[in-house]
């Protein structure tokens, strides 16, 4: 794979050992066991696969050398660059200045961009109205776009099957930036309507078997459809890719769901379901299938807390939340500055920051999880590390202890 240029400061000595080591010994990717570093009060498991990702790698690429090369023009970013308040942080440092938030609320007058602006596409990639506006205003669209890759991908699938008639439905959060850019891609050449979930996959499968009247739907999925969507005739074929963030098997249940539906309804079987349901496989990215597998893989392990680490509105950390705090206490920070103490963890849990206490209890050795999501730099997690360890006073030890746990593999 592709190497990248990336800022010394993201890096991480103790990190990127471990998953060189770890990519050396295992490079099919087969075993998502975690690198378990032990010590005398506590044991730090950290997962087979975390950090930057190919498409975040890609994306600060692109934007610090674009910063350097144009030091005498205005620099802009669409949005955040990624959900990481470190890398945002830095990049507004270097003058950068944000367009609009995650909403997609303008921050900045468009009016005031002129043709010798830089204005860099985020990760996530943006939507066919917004490049159609960079452009009238003289202002290359796709010359600073650091679009995902995978994202650019899905869109791809759903104009695939829009174009054989399907219609597109997207798994996705409807504010996200990335959701936002894939159902404006998709509605370029299909009918598509955005689902947040399987409660809503349900709903939906209401208007497939025509038991709620049409007006109902424009009313339930206000915003989420796309222009001259007709219930009555739009859901008949059905093709479902997602936000590349999104929890694999929630995607595979809402799929799996309605094209079973559409089986009972119209009666289908092996020869005639093609015909109504477009196979789209998985639309998930390699990163967040990897690090999901290797989360699942963490639950297998016994655990006395997880702490994931990572921007509060990433969404691929939180969803590693989610897996983690089914089997254990979980602690979702910022970076190490959230370990307040050793007694208290200032962290993210349903919906704001709150202070715990006696977050590592008071057993007489603890085990602890740690990963993070795919926009978390690896020098955060290091930072994140060494910090408990500090807790139990090991810090000294973990040159040793990493030899050691390293040369199992």
């Amino acid at each position: 794979m592709k190497t990248f240029d990336i800022p010394v400061k993201y890096k991480s000595p103790v990190i990127s050992r471990i998953k060189e080591t770890r990519r050396a010994k295992d490079k099919l990717k087969r075993d998502f066991k975690p690198t378990v570093l032990e010590f005398e009060k506590v044991s730090v498991l950290i997962a087979r696969h975390f950090g930057f990702c190919y498409g975040v790698e890609n994306a600060v690429e692109i934007a610090y050398r674009t910063i350097q090369e144009h030091r005498d023009k205005r620099v802009f970013l669409l949005s955040e660059m990624i959900h990481n308040p470190d890398v945002n942080a830095d990049l507004q440092a270097e003058g950068v200045k944000f367009l609009m938030d995650t909403q997609g609320n303008r921050l900045v007058d468009f009016n005031t961009l002129t043709p010798e602006d830089i204005v860099i596409v985020p990760a996530f990639g943006t939507t066919i109205e917004i490049q159609k506006d960079l452009s009238d205003r003289g202002i290359d669209p796709y010359k600073y776009d650091t679009t995902c890759p995978f994202v650019e991908k899905v869109w791809n699938r759903a104009n695939q099957i829009g174009e054989r008639g399907y219609t597109v439905v997207v798994h996705g959060k409807p504010k996200h930036e990335e959701t936002r850019a894939t159902f404006s891609h998709s509605n370029a050449s299909a009918n598509t309507v955005v689902i947040k979930d399987i409660q809503e996959a349900r709903e939906l499968a209401q208007f497939i078997r025509k038991e709620r009247p049409v007006e109902e739907f424009y009313e339930r999925f206000a915003g989420r459809y796309s222009e001259g969507f007709d219930p009555e005739k739009h859901l008949e074929k059905l093709g479902v890719v997602n936000q590349t963030t999104m929890l694999a098997t929630e995607t595979q249940e809402i799929a799996n769901y309605l094209k079973e539906e559409l089986v009972k309804y119209y009666g289908l079987d092996e020869v005639t379901l093609p015909q109504y349901f477009a196979s789209t496989k998985d639309t998930l990215c390699y990163a967040t299938n990897d690090n999901q597998d290797a989360t699942l893989a963490l639950l297998k392990e016994e655990a006395d807390l997880a702490i994931v680490v990572g921007g509060y509105n990433s969404s691929n950390t939180s969803h590693l939340v989610e897996l983690l705090e089914e089997k254990v206490p979980t602690y979702f920070i910022k970076s190490a500055t959230g370990i307040l103490s050793e007694r208290e963890i200032l962290h993210f849990h349903e919906g704001h920051e709150q202070v715990s206490a006696n977050f590592l209890g008071e057993k007489a050795h603890t085990r602890i999880i740690l990963t993070c999501g795919a926009s978390c730099p690896d020098a955060v997690v290091e930072e994140v590390l060494v910090r408990l360890l500090e807790l139990f006073g090991e810090e000294g030890n973990l040159e040793s202890s990493l030899e050691k746990s390293l040369s199992k593999f």
